[in-house]
Formats: structure tokens, C-alpha cells, sequence
């Protein structure tokens, strides 16, 4: 699977593609790749808000974002793409 064949963009032009699949281990925890981490500007000590969506009382997505970045993101950026991809 290449990133290019799960590519979507949204009415602003923002790209949103699969970077990555991680695994979980057994204690929970996940390791993002170095180069994706080099790329966000996430170093060591950096924060993530973690957004679960639910569909039917389960949760269905989740998405990362850097906290210093959060504020107003998720409405601006994500709610269009939900929208989209929800066909409203």
C-alpha cells in the first residue's frame, strides 16, 4: 500500500495520506518512525492530543496532533474532511 493510494484532500488544498502503520506493544505503547517524527517537528518531551472519533458508540478513527498546533485545528481542518468523507 503506497501513501499516494490513500490520499485525501480537502476543500482548503490540506493532504491527509497514510504515513505510517505502527504496531503496540505489549505494555501500549507505539513508536512513531524516526523520519515522520523529523518531519512533524516531534522531539523527545513533545506533546500529542490523541482525537477519537466514534461511530456508533465505538471508536472507529483515531488521530494525533501536536498540542502547541491544537488550537482551532480540529475544527478547521478535520471538520471539513469528516464532512467529506461523510458525504455532507
Amino acid at each position: 500500500m503506497g501513501k499516494e493510494e490513500l490520499r485525501m484532500a480537502d476543500s482548503t488544498g490540506s493532504t491527509y495520506r497514510i504515513e505510517a502503520v505502527v504496531s503496540v506493544d505489549e505494555r501500549g505503547q507505539m513508536v512513531l518512525p524516526k523520519e515522520l517524527r523529523q518531519r512533524a517537528g516531534i522531539g523527545a518531551g513533545g506533546k500529542l492530543a490523541l482525537v477519537a472519533f466514534e461511530d456508533k458508540g465505538e471508536i472507529c478513527c483515531i488521530s494525533f496532533f501536536k498540542v502547541d498546533d491544537l488550537s482551532g485545528m480540529v475544527r478547521d481542518k478535520l471538520g471539513p474532511v469528516m464532512q467529506g468523507a461523510l458525504g455532507s
